[in-house]
């Protein structure tokens, strides 16, 4: 597993694949299915994997989190980058910052709040947590104003930061004023695009995002690495090409639960079996529903294979 300092050149190598995470039926942590996951990324050329949302962190336990980043270390390939995630809440956040300290993950990304913060609140949780766990953090910026660009450029500049995930939904990517003003304060190499292949072509050919993170990778790592390849290279058109692989399956998990459609697609996809959801969220259980899944699923796996051979 890679340990060193997060830089540049390790947010531009990889797709940020953000998988979900695989439990036994006792909602125990599955080592083997979410090693056969990692290694099925790995082998598509993906080098850096976070676990945030999809893997469901936000209903994990304290007491769970040194056993999470013992699983993640031991399935890790040598030169895997693993980012766990700490929150949302900032006691839950200080109490595994303590315990993430005790191991040699280079970040961890601060899950971000949806009640009960704001943005100059957010921005001291971060500094306050960062210096607990005694190493930079991530910042995951998912609303409007969630964070003062000027906080970020400040949180940047101290070391509290090495990285951003912005992730703020808009219907037309390419008109983003809050982007913008976050542009303006922080250089652009900081930032990633953080809601999978969709909104890629104008995060990175027009804002110049520095790279971006995807849950469907989870079935294609070898098409969506070739994006960002096209996309480094200018070739936009190609780029657009390669997304209509994915545009079905990512319609179903726009249409229904990002996080509860991927979950399913991988497991349908027969990649790894993900196993049962931890509460509070629930397996998906319409059959409709999970055949339209597992269509998608299908379908874009084979293209990836098809692709890579």
């Amino acid at each position: 597993m890679k340990t060193t300092a997060v830089t540049r050149a390790d947010l531009e190598r990889s797709v940020i694949a953000v998988p979900p995470l695989a439990r036994n039926a006792d909602l125990s942590l599955n080592a083997d299915e979410n090693r056969k996951l990692v290694r099925h990324l790995e082998q598509g050329g993906v080098s850096t994997l976070l676990y945030g949302g999809n893997a469901n962190l936000y209903n994990t336990g304290v007491s769970e989190f040194p056993h999470l980043l013992a699983m993640l270390r031991e399935i890790a390939g040598p030169d895997t980058w693993m980012i766990p995630s700490l929150g949302p809440d900032y006691g839950k956040a200080m109490d595994q910052a303590a315990i993430l300290r005790e191991f040699d993950f280079p970040t961890a990304m601060m899950l971000p709040m949806s009640f009960g913060a704001t943005p100059a609140g957010v921005a001291t949780a971060i500094a306050r947590v960062a210096e607990r766990a005694q190493r930079p953090l991530t910042a995951y910026v998912k609303s409007d104003n969630y964070i003062a660009p000027d906080s970020l450029a400040a949180l940047i500049r101290d070391g509290v930061i090495c990285s951003v995930k912005y992730a703020v939904v808009r219907e037309n990517p390419a008109e983003d004023s809050y982007l913008s003003r976050i542009l303006d304060a922080v250089d652009k190499s900081y930032v990633v695009s953080g809601i999978g292949e969709r909104p890629v072509l104008d995060h990175l050919p027009k804002f110049g995002l520095t790279g971006f993170t995807s849950g469907s990778i989870c079935v294609a790592p070898n098409l969506s690495m070739a994006i960002l390849r096209a996309l480094k290279s200018g070739d936009v058109a190609r780029a657009a090409t390669l997304r209509e692989h994915f545009l079905p399956l990512e319609d179903l998990r726009d249409g229904s639960s990002p996080i509860r459609v991927l979950h399913e697609a991988v497991t349908l996809s027969g990649v790894a079996d993900m196993g049962p959801m931890l509460p509070m969220f629930s397996n998906i259980t319409d059959p409709a529903l999970l055949e339209q899944i597992r269509v998608a699923a299908h379908t874009l796996l084979a293209a990836d294979r098809a692709f890579a051979g």
